[in-house]
Protein backbone atom coordinates (compact mmCIF):
# COMPACT_ATOMS: atom_id res chain seq x y z
CA UNK A 1 0.00 0.00 0.00
CA UNK A 2 1.33 3.40 -0.92
CA UNK A 3 0.97 6.83 0.68
CA UNK A 4 -1.60 8.04 -1.88
CA UNK A 5 -3.80 5.03 -1.11
CA UNK A 6 -3.52 5.60 2.65
CA UNK A 7 -4.25 9.32 2.32
CA UNK A 8 -7.26 8.73 0.07
CA UNK A 9 -8.60 6.00 2.32
CA UNK A 10 -8.29 8.07 5.51
CA UNK A 11 -9.70 11.22 3.87
CA UNK A 12 -12.61 9.20 2.50
CA UNK A 13 -13.32 7.55 5.86
CA UNK A 14 -13.22 10.92 7.65
CA UNK A 15 -15.62 12.41 5.11
CA UNK A 16 -18.12 9.60 5.60
CA UNK A 17 -17.80 9.72 9.41
CA UNK A 18 -18.61 13.43 9.29
CA UNK A 19 -21.42 13.01 6.77
CA UNK A 20 -22.82 10.00 8.65
CA UNK A 21 -22.99 11.97 11.90
CA UNK A 22 -24.55 14.90 10.07
CA UNK A 23 -27.13 12.60 8.45
CA UNK A 24 -28.18 11.38 11.89
CA UNK A 25 -28.12 14.67 13.80
CA UNK A 26 -28.35 17.72 11.56
CA UNK A 27 -31.59 19.55 10.84
CA UNK A 28 -30.02 20.77 7.60
CA UNK A 29 -29.52 17.14 6.48
CA UNK A 30 -33.10 16.31 7.46
CA UNK A 31 -34.25 19.10 5.15
CA UNK A 32 -31.87 18.00 2.38
CA UNK A 33 -33.18 14.43 2.46
CA UNK A 34 -36.73 15.77 2.21
CA UNK A 35 -35.63 17.84 -0.78
CA UNK A 36 -34.18 14.65 -2.28
CA UNK A 37 -37.60 13.02 -1.85
CA UNK A 38 -36.28 10.56 0.74
CA UNK A 39 -37.78 9.58 4.09
CA UNK A 40 -36.38 10.00 7.59
CA UNK A 41 -35.82 6.25 7.69
CA UNK A 42 -33.74 6.47 4.51
CA UNK A 43 -31.76 9.39 6.00
CA UNK A 44 -31.05 7.45 9.19
CA UNK A 45 -30.16 4.30 7.28
CA UNK A 46 -27.82 6.31 5.07
CA UNK A 47 -26.11 7.80 8.14
CA UNK A 48 -25.65 4.40 9.79
CA UNK A 49 -24.34 2.86 6.56
CA UNK A 50 -21.89 5.73 6.19
CA UNK A 51 -20.56 5.19 9.72
CA UNK A 52 -20.26 1.42 9.25
CA UNK A 53 -18.73 1.93 5.82
CA UNK A 54 -16.13 4.34 7.20
CA UNK A 55 -15.25 1.80 9.90
CA UNK A 56 -15.00 -0.84 7.20
CA UNK A 57 -12.67 1.32 5.15
CA UNK A 58 -10.34 1.74 8.13
CA UNK A 59 -10.62 -1.97 8.94
CA UNK A 60 -9.49 -2.53 5.36
CA UNK A 61 -5.99 -1.54 6.47
CA UNK A 62 -5.94 -4.87 8.33
CA UNK A 63 -8.43 -6.90 6.30
CA UNK A 64 -8.48 -5.86 2.62
CA UNK A 65 -11.71 -7.78 1.89
CA UNK A 66 -13.59 -5.59 4.39
CA UNK A 67 -12.10 -2.46 2.81
CA UNK A 68 -13.00 -3.74 -0.65
CA UNK A 69 -16.63 -4.37 0.34
CA UNK A 70 -16.89 -0.97 2.02
CA UNK A 71 -15.42 0.83 -1.00
CA UNK A 72 -17.82 -1.04 -3.32
CA UNK A 73 -20.73 -0.07 -1.08
CA UNK A 74 -19.70 3.58 -1.09
CA UNK A 75 -19.26 3.49 -4.86
CA UNK A 76 -22.85 2.28 -5.22
CA UNK A 77 -24.11 4.79 -2.63
CA UNK A 78 -22.45 7.71 -4.38
CA UNK A 79 -23.74 6.54 -7.76
CA UNK A 80 -27.26 6.59 -6.33
CA UNK A 81 -26.60 10.02 -4.76
CA UNK A 82 -25.52 11.31 -8.17
CA UNK A 83 -28.67 9.90 -9.79
CA UNK A 84 -30.85 11.56 -7.11
CA UNK A 85 -29.10 14.89 -7.72
CA UNK A 86 -29.73 14.61 -11.46
CA UNK A 87 -33.35 13.55 -10.88
CA UNK A 88 -34.12 16.61 -8.73
CA UNK A 89 -32.28 18.82 -11.23
CA UNK A 90 -29.52 20.05 -8.92
CA UNK A 91 -26.78 22.15 -10.48
CA UNK A 92 -23.54 20.67 -11.75
CA UNK A 93 -21.74 22.16 -8.74
CA UNK A 94 -24.16 20.38 -6.40
CA UNK A 95 -23.93 17.09 -8.31
CA UNK A 96 -20.19 16.78 -8.96
CA UNK A 97 -19.09 15.92 -5.37
CA UNK A 98 -21.14 12.70 -5.41
CA UNK A 99 -19.61 11.80 -8.77
CA UNK A 100 -16.09 12.49 -7.48
CA UNK A 101 -16.65 10.39 -4.36
CA UNK A 102 -18.05 7.60 -6.55
CA UNK A 103 -14.86 7.64 -8.62
CA UNK A 104 -12.64 7.87 -5.53
CA UNK A 105 -14.35 4.86 -3.96
CA UNK A 106 -14.16 2.90 -7.21
CA UNK A 107 -10.40 3.58 -7.20
CA UNK A 108 -10.13 2.52 -3.53
CA UNK A 109 -12.09 -0.66 -4.34
CA UNK A 110 -9.65 -1.44 -7.13
CA UNK A 111 -6.70 -0.80 -4.81
CA UNK A 112 -8.20 -3.10 -2.17
CA UNK A 113 -8.95 -5.72 -4.82
CA UNK A 114 -5.28 -5.74 -5.80
CA UNK A 115 -4.42 -6.56 -2.17
CA UNK A 116 -6.65 -9.66 -2.10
Amino acid sequence: MNATFHFGLILNALFFIFYGIQSLTSQMMTEEFRRFGLTDLQRKLTGVLQLFGAAGMLTGLISPIVGFLSACGFTAMMFMAFIVRIKIKDSVAQSVPSLLFMLMNAWLALMFYNLL
